[in-house]
């Protein structure tokens, strides 16, 4: 179950400005984050940037395609973050396809999966999100608090570079519904909420993955998360 203050809280909650930032000149690799009108840019960004990245928020479809790594930020609705990264659809399945890592965060990570029961509990029809890692997102059962929100604890299941050195420690949710991929294998790490929910989810080739959680809001365990992925960028 969620625990609001976990064994890590004081290493986990060292606020991103206590982190040195590398100076811009030794930025491992270039990070496009998409600005499609939702998302906590600013703190995703510091973040990212204090992992080693020079980051740009983008709209714009050539430098997306030509980043070495791509984030797709994300809160609210699954609607309205699918509607809003409509014209990016296709660029982000090219960046997929090239298997340049393409990073969805919170709702970010659950528009990278096929739909969501969210949009029928809205009476809004069928949305489709990117279909990147075919599956659901579902809401939490009717016995659980929603939303899911504080600290959690991070149970890794199987290997993958976003997670190195991250198994057992905790992160910062905020979200109602959950990523149920079609395919087991696609879940990299589990978290207890009176449910073992998927937290951290990627596809077959590894190169497109998702965290429930914000890493940008989870101190240290975030921030190795956002080393990791920029470290898998620098490779590419």
């Amino acid at each position: 179950m969620q625990n609001d203050f976990p064994p890590c809280f004081e290493r986990s909650t060292m606020t991103q400005d206590q982190i040195a930032m590398p100076a811009s000149d030794d930025a491992l690799a270039d990070v496009a984050v998409v600005d499609y009108g939702l998302g906590n840019l600013r703190s995703a960004t510091r973040g990212l940037e204090r992992a080693g990245a020079a980051v740009e928020i983008t709209d714009d479809r050539e430098a997306i395609l030509d980043a070495d790594g791509v984030v797709l930020p994300g809160v609210g609705a699954f609607r309205e973050g699918v509607e809003n990264a409509g014209p990016f659809r296709d660029a982000l399945v090219e960046v997929a396809d090239s298997g340049t890592p393409l990073f969805g965060i919170c709702l970010g990570m659950q528009m990278l999966l096929t739909d969501s029961e969210e949009a029928d509990r809205a009476g809004q029809g069928d949305v489709h999100g990117l279909d990147l890692i075919p599956g659901t997102n579902v809401r939490f059962d009717q016995g659980q608090k929603v939303p899911h929100m504080g600290w959690n604890e991070l149970n890794v299941e199987r290997e993958h570079p976003l997670v190195e050195g991250v198994d057992g420690d905790y992160a910062y949710f905020v979200h109602s519904y959950y990523a149920v991929p079609d395919d087991e294998h696609a879940v990299v790490a589990r978290t207890d909420y009176g449910t073992d929910f998927p937290s951290v989810v990627a596809n077959e080739a590894g190169n497109v993955f998702g965290t429930q959680f914000h890493p940008e809001k989870s101190g240290e365990t975030g921030l190795q998360i956002l080393r990791n992925f920029v470290e898998l960028c620098a490779r590419q």
